[in-house]
């Protein structure tokens, strides 16, 4: 009777771990990949046509799907000095550093974004941009009247995909 109980103590254990592994794993795939292609939508953003909507929505995604490591150096005495030199540089040439988007990862109180960054809330709105971000590349090839599809359309649509599949893989994966 006692080996058992043991027996199942063990075995719940060892269940618990893999849970909190593979929960591990969905958060660490979801945040690099995550800023990864949410990077790489803002380089297309900013190449090609320069929405400020978009780059709001994609800074929020990575305010909450930053890697943790990464996100506590920007929060920093690090994270300080750069926010410095960026409202310095803003004063010079306010067309070329927009502060508000960068401010937003080192001002931001530490309870709405520990809130954000690990709860399910903040992956519900990685979603929401994802879709919001969709709904813009449909609109913005609606309103293109040639038939092809440029270098950026494909770049789009991958980046967006992407965004997608990290986020679902974290959602359907992540222990909540």
């Amino acid at each position: 009777m006692v080996s058992s109980f043991n027996l199942y103590n063990l075995t719940s254990l060892a269940v618990a771990e893999a849970i909190e592994s593979r929960s591990s794993r969905a958060r660490a795939s979801f945040q690099w990949g995550g800023t990864i292609f949410a990077l790489f939508l803002l380089i297309l953003n900013r190449v090609g046509r320069k929405s400020s909507v978009q780059t709001t929505l994609l800074v929020f995604y990575l305010l909450t799907s930053f890697p943790t490591g990464l996100f506590k150096v920007l929060r920093g005495q690090f994270g300080y000095w750069i926010a410095f030199l960026v409202i310095a540089a803003n004063l010079f040439f306010p067309e070329t550093f927009p502060v508000s988007r960068f401010i937003l990862f080192v001002i931001s109180p530490d309870r709405l974004v520990d809130g954000l960054r690990n709860s399910i809330a903040g992956a519900i709105i990685c979603l929401l941009i994802g879709i919001s971000s969709v709904i813009m590349e449909i609109r913005e090839i609606a309103g293109n009247r040639s038939t092809e599809c440029s270098f950026l359309c494909w770049g789009y649509c991958l980046g967006i995909s992407f965004l997608f599949f990290f986020t679902i893989k974290y959602l359907c994966l992540g222990t909540w």
